[in-house]
C-alpha cells in the first residue's frame, strides 16, 4: 500500500474532521440528543404534562401527545386527538413504529423534536433529539492531537473462524455477540498489538473498538471508534489512527455507546485521533 504525499494526507484527515464536526452539528447528530426513555409494558403516555410517564420538553409542546403501547416487544403508537403529531410531514395515526434494529426506524415529529424507537437486547426505548438543542449552537467543534502520520499503519489481517463472534458490552450493562470478521495485527514501540474488528461496511470494511493507555485523561475514558477500509488482496490493511473518534456517549449521556471487548484495551499510548470532548467547552459531555 502506498504511502500519500504529506500534502495530500494532511488534507484528507482535515477534510474528514470537518464533515465530522458537521455531522455532529446536524440536526439528526448526537449533540440534538436531549432524551431517552425505556419503555414499560403497556402504556407509555408522553408529553408535557408530568402526569406523563414520558415528560418531554420543547417548544410548543402538547400537554399528551400520545401513548406507545408495547406488548411482547412490539411498540404501537396512539396518538392524541388534538396532538401536532406527524409522521413523515402527515398527522399521525395509530400505527405500529418500527425501531432501529433494521437501521430504518419510524421518526415521529413533534414541535422541534424527532422521537424514535431503540432497541437494546431486551428493552425498548425512545430516544428523542431537538433540532433547537443548546449543544448544536454551543459547539465549536472537536480538537485532535497534531496528525502523525507514523500513526497510519500498515498492519496485517487475520481472519476469524467462520461463526465466530465478539462479546460487546455497552454502557447500559447490555451484552450482545456480534460477528467478528478477525483481527488487525500491528508493531509499535517494539511490540505486537491486536485489536479484534467488527463489521464495518458492506464491501469488507472493518469497525474497531479500542481503547488505548491515553483513555480518561486525554481521549474519552470509553474508548474510541475506528474504520478501515476492507484488508488488501494480500491481507494488508491500513488503520489510520488520526481518523480515531469518539463515541456518540462523549456528547451525551442519552447515547448507547459498545465499550471496547478487554482484548481490546491496549497499554499504549495512541496520541492520534480525536481528543476528549469537554462539557466545558460547549454541550452536555459524559464520561461514563
Amino acid at each position: 500500500m502506498s504511502t500519500p504525499a504529506p500534502d495530500d494526507y494532511a488534507a484528507r484527515v482535515e477534510q474528514w474532521r470537518t464533515a465530522r464536526d458537521e455531522r455532529l452539528r446536524s440536526p439528526g447528530g448526537w449533540l440534538a440528543l436531549v432524551g431517552l426513555y425505556w419503555l414499560v409494558e403497556g402504556e407509555n403516555h408522553f408529553g408535557a404534562h408530568p402526569a406523563n410517564q414520558i415528560v418531554l420538553h420543547g417548544h410548543g409542546m402538547h400537554p399528551r401527545a400520545g401513548s406507545l403501547l408495547l406488548r411482547d416487544g412490539r411498540v404501537r403508537l396512539l396518538p392524541h386527538v388534538d396532538a401536532p403529531l406527524r409522521v413523515n410531514g402527515a398527522p399521525a395515526v395509530e400505527m405500529e413504529l418500527a425501531d432501529d434494529f433494521d437501521d430504518a426506524p419510524t421518526i415521529l415529529e413533534l414541535g422541534t423534536l424527532r422521537l424514535h424507537l431503540i432497541r437494546r437486547a431486551d428493552r425498548i426505548g425512545l430516544r428523542v433529539r431537538d433540532h433547537e438543542a443548546p449543544a448544536l449552537s454551543a459547539f465549536t467543534g472537536t480538537q485532535h492531537f497534531p496528525l502523525d502520520p507514523s500513526f497510519r499503519i500498515v498492519a496485517r489481517f487475520e481472519p476469524a473462524s467462520p461463526g465466530s463472534t465478539l462479546a460487546i458490552m455497552d454502557v447500559t450493562g447490555a451484552q450482545s455477540d456480534d460477528p467478528t470478521p478477525g483481527s488487525v495485527v500491528f508493531e509499535r514501540e517494539g511490540a505486537t498489538w491486536r485489536i479484534d474488528a467488527l463489521d464495518g461496511g458492506d464491501k469488507g470494511e472493518l469497525w474497531l473498538i479500542f481503547g488505548d493507555a491515553t483513555n480518561g485523561r486525554q481521549t474519552y475514558g470509553g474508548g474510541r471508534f475506528l474504520y478501515t477500509d476492507p484488508p488488501a488482496a494480500d491481507g494488508s490493511v491500513v488503520v489510520d489512527f488520526n481518523l480515531a473518534y469518539s463515541p456518540p456517549c462523549a456528547f451525551s449521556t442519552f447515547a448507547t455507546c459498545p465499550l471496547p471487548p478487554p482484548q481490546n484495551r491496549l497499554a499504549l499510548r495512541i496520541e492520534a485521533g480525536e481528543l476528549a470532548w469537554h462539557p466545558a467547552a460547549g454541550g452536555p459531555g459524559s464520561t461514563r
